[in-house]
């Protein structure tokens, strides 16, 4: 085993969905692996027939597809390998470091509840033997009977001893550990026998797990020593907590990795920020790649102190992985949405690629854009101009103000020649602020209102690139119509005043 190249597993459960803990542990099995031109074995663990499905299974590969993380072998699954499972546990149980238990799940949670009621020393804090001491003919008679049992581990004396490659040398009395069943009843593996022969089978020399499962590894490298298997080296990395210092979960948000795509966050942003959690350093002013995080990756600068996810720094990392990707690819991610793809379908590329270097400086999610593409491209777009930015605009600026201003820029940008280059960006600002020299206003007293009657927005890419993206036509078609809206809203005051 010494001689095998590391290989590392990622196995996680079908049962529910592939959450932000999980996707860092396989991100950082991916890193290991590939940093030491080792393996990676996707491993789905679904013993648990009743709860596991094919669609969850189905989801977390394509979740760990969309960040970019790939295996060398798998997907494996545990449900096709029962078989193993029982010839191990019959293995143990033959010589004699295993047992059959006829107790019921309710027997021994009644002993469990009548221990309660004893003195300190005497309450029982696990399983308490009793089939163990069962005569070999007891045993016989009861499966002739076939009464149902499972097959459990028997603990034995001693102490039991791993270096965690984190948390330094574990140790733990093994009288503190309950003989657990291995084999249940319908001859399905428990966890820790099918984990345990699964990593002996596959060749397993490094786990890189959470730290929910640091007494686990306890009970497992027991099992390892019991079928004469080397154990692989662990190292168990701390749990993210949510903003509230308590475990991730659901109740922070989101609970699918998937959710983040479909809100918008790109992979490489996830990816890069999962890495600052208790590994990468900090560094805001570019999204480093995979590559380069596979080459840096170091366990042993893997901090044991768990980290707080925060989600307004990873959408500040999304913003910042927008910046740097290439507008057509951005267009290529946004076409993925067929509604989108087939409202702007008639329109060039270049269109579309333009306006997502205009927008995207602003943008902190991909479902970001879609409102701009309306905004910008739509032949009939959705300018609300009855919103909450119209109202702190009157704050500043009175209706009847508004109506004048945009009146004296709208008759001099039609003085404008007509012609894509004479509308540019420079020929609109020169516009504009002789308009506001000649008429002793600030400049900002036409951009604004300028601005709001192309968006109806308060906040947007320069309003003389926006201009020069809608052209003159549009340009003044929008100011014509905020100019409409205006009249209605002042005849309003006027009709409340009389």
């Amino acid at each position: 085993m010494n001689d095998l190249p590391p290989t590392l597993r990622f196995a996680p459960s079908p049962t529910g969905h592939l959450h932000i803990g999980g996707v860092r542990t396989a991100l950082f099995n991916f890193f290991y692996s590939q940093n030491r031109s080792g393996r990676l074995i996707l491993r789905i663990e679904d013993t648990d027939i009743s709860r596991s499905s094919k669609e969850m299974a189905d989801e977390i590969i394509d979740g760990l597809q969309w960040l970019g993380i790939y295996w060398n072998l798998g997907p494996f699954f545990q449900s096709l390998r029962f078989e193993y499972y029982k010839q191990a546990a019959y293995r143990l149980l033959e010589e004699g470091k295993a047992y059959r238990c006829f107790c019921t799940p309710i027997e021994i949670e009644n002993r469990r509840k009548e221990s309660e009621n004893k003195s300190k020393d005497e309450r029982i804090y696990k399983y308490d033997r009793q089939c163990l001491l069962l005569s070999p003919n007891e045993t016989a008679e009861k499966i002739d009977r076939h009464i149902p049992f499972v097959i459990r581990f028997k603990i034995p004396e001693g102490f039991t001893v791993f270096k965690d490659r984190l948390h330094k040398e574990m140790k733990i009395d093994n009288s503190e550990l309950e003989d657990f069943a291995i084999l249940k009843s319908d001859n399905s593996p428990t966890y820790h026998l099918a984990v345990v022969v699964d990593d002996s089978d596959m060749e397993i020399t490094d786990v890189i797990r959470g730290d929910d499962h640091l007494s686990n590894t306890f009970k497992q490298i027991l099992l390892f020593n019991a079928l004469n298997r080397k154990p692989p080296k662990f190292a168990h990395l701390p749990l993210i907590l949510g903003p509230d210092k308590k475990k991730l979960s659901k109740r922070h948000g989101e609970t699918s990795v998937l959710d983040f795509k479909n809100k918008g966050y790109l992979p490489e942003a996830i990816v890069y920020y999962l890495s600052q959690l208790s590994w990468l350093p900090s560094d805001s002013k570019q999204i480093l790649s995979t590559q380069d995080l596979i080459a840096r990756f170091d366990l042993s600068k893997v901090s044991k102190n768990s980290p707080v996810f925060d989600y307004d720094k990873l959408k500040f990392l999304n913003s910042r992985a927008i910046q740097q990707k290439d507008p057509i690819e951005i267009s290529r991610l946004l076409e993925e949405d067929e509604t989108f793809r087939k409202t702007y379908a008639h329109l060039p590329d270049t269109r579309k690629t333009a306006l997502i270097e205009l927008v995207k400086p602003r943008m902190k999610l991909l479902n970001d854009f879609y409102p701009k593409f309306d905004i910008f491209l739509s032949s009939n777009p959705h300018l609300n101009y009855s919103n909450d930015d119209f109202t702190k605009i009157k704050e500043s600026f009175p209706i009847p103000v508004l109506l004048n201003n945009a009146r004296l820029l709208m008759k001099r940008l039609m003085e404008i020649e007509p012609g894509d280059l004479s509308f540019s960006a420079a020929a609109v600002e020169t516009t504009l602020r002789q308009c506001a020299d000649e008429n002793a206003l600030n400049a900002a007293d036409l951009i604004h209102p300028a601005r709001f009657a192309l968006t109806s927005e308060a906040v947007s890419p320069s309003i003389f690139d926006v201009f020069s993206f809608l052209g003159k036509e549009e340009s003044i078609r929008r100011l014509d119509r905020f100019l409409l809206f205006l009249q209605k809203e002042l005849d309003k005051v006027k009709k409340g005043e009389e």
